[in-house]
């Protein structure tokens, strides 16, 4: 069971399959760096580490950014959007965001503009 706070955790609006979206900034720069998915404990491990927290939806487990490649997240803040379906985590990234190598995973394909 989660930790997280009742109160945060009743404005959580998830999927099917318990899940929102977290958009992910820089924080000084506000560039957008890539989106993951987090449950309810994906988000309290964030709130309490300061550690950008995910749930692969493709692992079925929880991955910490950047603990393997040495790419980490510091979160800056965390705001959850006016309809409580999508979290914002402004972050201080320390490498690419991307793990193709890119600085963020909005680098490639271009569909308009």
């Amino acid at each position: 069971m989660s930790s997280l706070d009742p109160a945060v955790a009743a404005r959580l609006k998830r999927t099917a399959d318990g899940l929102v979206p977290a958009v992910v900034q820089q924080h000084d720069t506000g560039e957008v760096l890539m989106l993951g998915w987090m449950d309810d404990e994906a988000l309290h491990r964030t709130l309490t580490t300061g550690r950008g927290t995910y749930w692969s939806r493709s692992r079925q487990e929880y991955w910490v950014k950047g603990e393997t490649s040495g790419h980490t997240q510091r979160v800056v803040e965390v705001r959850l959007d006016c309809d409580g379906d999508t979290v914002l985590l402004k972050v201080d990234q320390t490498g690419p965001a991307c793990h193709t190598g890119a600085a963020t995973c909005f680098d490639a394909d271009l569909l308009h503009g």
